[in-house]
């Protein structure tokens, strides 16, 4: 089986499909991904004078900075596995899902738009992040080509049925 792409439904008037990602396509936005996370690591490194000892530290900092966390549960029943992601502000049409039988892999990019204030800020906690990118193996196989996603108040749903389980035949020999 190969990647499959998924529709996202939202209630009302945004649904937009899926788009799906070429196994290539996804190893250029990891690899983009990895740059802009050492690019901004080695900056909180330079702005501490380069005091060696705090390099998982920066990494963490620089990465917490770019990427929004995706928070999931997952459940499984005997027949399909259900997959609820936190990707709060983010639409359908911002959303990639890739779903293979063994790895579910949710991105998304968002555009900000910066807002012009006569005011100066002091001190602020509402940054946030505008990408999301969460890859992970699943406890079981699943069908890709029959999974089924809603979006709804920030929260992506998953509906991916198990595939098939290989049954075992008997053989029986034919008398000579």
């Amino acid at each position: 089986m190969k990647n499959q792409s998924v529709a996202i439904t939202q209630p009302a008037k945004e649904a937009a499909p899926m788009k799906l990602l070429p196994s290539s396509d996804l190893g250029d936005r990891i690899q983009d991904l990895f740059n802009s996370i050492t690019r901004r690591a080695f900056e909180i490194f330079d702005g501490r004078g380069r005091a060696d000892g705090h390099d998982l530290e920066d990494w963490l900092r620089a990465e917490s900075e770019l990427l929004h966390p995706v928070h999931l549960d997952i459940a499984e029943s005997d027949d399909a596995l259900s997959v609820h992601a936190e990707v709060p502000g983010f639409s359908a049409k911002e959303l990639e899902v890739s779903v293979e039988p063994h790895r579910l892999t949710i991105s998304g990019k968002r555009e900000t738009r910066e807002e012009r204030r006569t005011k100066k800020t002091i001190y602020t906690e509402q940054q946030c992040s505008s990408q999301i990118f969460r890859a992970i193996d699943l406890p079981a196989e699943v069908d890709s080509s029959k999974v089924a996603a809603t979006l709804k108040d920030g929260v992506l749903e998953l509906v991916m049925p198990k595939a098939a389980k290989a049954q075992k035949i008997r053989v029986e020999e034919k008398p000579a």
